[in-house]
């Protein structure tokens, strides 16, 4: 399989390196594409460098910075442009370990359309993470999962791996969120259309450098959206229950 590897990137000048290195050992046929929203500190500068030297790292420059959703369709269509089978989401700052990027690809590989990174499914972990924070993911995930009827034990998971088809079928374009919850519109929308999900174990890993991109707004935003698809979900199910009666 034709891989791309996509790391959207926001003054991440301090984890590149280390991050982009361990991905290109990790999995070495894989390509790598840095989305950078025009890093005031440097980052895009210091990606074209790694470009230079490898001809598998390439770089997508962005005007502006329009938040995470915006980026991955960036991405995402430059990959899909050049023909590219499988489509990876992961993160800049050393959360997600490149070196559990071959168990995702292993579960695409056996028929998964979207393979999850999941840290909450046996074998899954977080590391460096205080109990609150630990509390507010898994509510997090919790509600998204009651709200939306999904199984999925990770539903906020931003580690993923993608079938080219699978994007094409969910209409990635379309998808309008900005922030995190990017992440739980693509997994609902795959859901949605019947695909078949995996949820791979891996461990997950508090950044130890550069700032969290994390903000209450984007929080509020998840909250508005999914308690907005949840119910909107739940009363087409009510009406087409209303009609059936009335035949």
């Amino acid at each position: 399989m034709r891989v791309l590897t996509i790391i959207p990137t926001y003054d991440e000048k301090q984890s590149l390196p280390t991050t982009l290195s361990r991905l290109r050992a990790a999995v070495p046929d894989a390509d790598v594409l840095i989305v950078d929203d025009n890093s005031p500190d440097g980052t895009g500068l210091l990606a074209d460098g790694f470009a230079a030297e490898d001809g598998q790292v390439h770089v997508l420059h962005r005007r502006d910075k329009e938040g995470l959703g915006a980026a991955y369709r960036a991405g995402f269509a430059w990959g899909l442009e050049r023909d590219y089978e499988v489509l990876v989401e992961m993160d800049a700052d050393g959360s997600h370990r490149p070196e559990d990027l071959p168990r995702l690809l292993a579960a695409v590989e056996d028929g998964a359309d979207l393979a999850v990174g999941s840290r909450w499914v046996p074998g899954g972990s977080v590391v460096n993470w205080p109990l609150q924070r630990k509390v507010i993911s898994r509510g997090g995930s919790f509600y998204v999962r009651t709200m939306l009827g999904l199984p999925y034990r990770d539903a906020t998971a931003g580690f993923k791996a993608f079938r080219a088809a699978t994007l094409r079928r969910i209409d990635y374009t379309s998808v309008q969120s900005a922030g995190y919850v990017f992440q739980v519109d693509l997994l609902w929308r795959t859901h949605l259309a019947g695909l078949r999900i995996v949820e791979v174990p891996i461990t997950f890993i508090e950044r130890v450098a550069g700032d969290s991109k994390m903000s209450g707004a984007i929080v509020l935003e998840a909250m508005e959206r999914v308690t907005v698809w949840g119910l909107t979900a739940r009363g087409r199910v009510l009406r087409n229950i209303a009609t059936s009666i009335g035949r």
